[in-house]
């Protein structure tokens, strides 16, 4: 998939599936910014990454911020001249159903999981427009597809927000060559998870929900944000990639 020499933006982009696309996109030649709050894992990364002769540069961001978003966008435009890809990644998940989790708690993950995809799109927008064109992929879930019994109703909420936004911008931007994609992952095999799964109840849960009979992996998800970022992924605008081994077939 070509993606050399693209200027690609990863938010959440220090650790875990962000960090997999990160380390993935570099593999393939493009020039990566990690926008992320934790500055350890994310000067981890980015040293990681130049020991292996690959361009990645780290950048604390808070995502929920609009000045900050502007800030950045505007070092990196200064820097490379451009952005041809955006990977809205960044998320969280308060793992309360929806009589316990109080408002305040609501109103956060809308904001990380929603207001962060609405702002970075705010402000590469006029970068892409400027420049003739780019692509922006957003990290949904298959919750924002599917109500899931076992994932908490905000949560769900915010991913089902993130899979119309994206359908929206493509819709409206497409136009000018900015193309607009969602992935939407099922249960990733990360150690949060593993750590879940010493409940052998949830374990199963999970499993027997999948038609292929396993978890997806962080490499299986990265290689769909590689897909949608590349030269070859040049007519795709306004899909819902699910990334779910069958699960939103069921």
């Amino acid at each position: 998939m070509n993606v050399r020499n693209k200027v690609i933006l990863v938010t959440g982009g220090a650790g875990g599936l962000g960090a997999e696309m990160v380390e993935l996109l570099c593999e393939n030649g493009a020039k990566l910014y990690i926008l992320d709050l934790d500055v350890q894992k994310g000067e981890e990364l980015e040293k990681g990454m130049r020991k292996l002769s690959y361009s990645a540069t780290f950048l604390k961001l808070d995502l929920t911020s609009e000045e900050a978003w502007q800030e950045v966008v505007e070092k990196i435009v200064a820097a490379e001249g451009r952005i041809d890809v955006l990977v809205n990644n960044a998320g969280i998940n308060i793992r309360k159903p929806i009589e316990e989790m109080n408002f305040s708690e609501f109103k956060t993950m809308m904001a990380v999981n929603v207001g962060s995809v609405f702002l970075g799109t705010k402000y590469v927008l006029p970068v892409m427009r400027k420049q003739g064109g780019g692509a922006i992929i957003n990290t949904s879930s298959v919750c924002g597809l599917i109500g899931h019994r076992y994932t908490p109703e905000a949560y769900t909420t915010t991913k089902g927000a993130v899979t119309l936004l994206t359908k929206s911008i493509a819709s409206r931007y497409g136009h000018e060559n900015i193309r607009c994609n969602s992935i939407h992952p099922s249960t990733v095999d990360t150690p949060l998870v593993q750590e879940m799964f010493k409940d052998p109840v949830k374990k199963q849960q999970r499993l027997d929900e999948v038609p292929l009979g396993r978890l997806a992996t962080s490499r299986d998800v990265a290689n769909a944000v590689l897909y949608l970022a590349s030269d070859e992924a040049s007519f795709i605008n306004g899909i819902s990639l699910p990334v779910d081994g069958g699960v939103t077939c069921c």
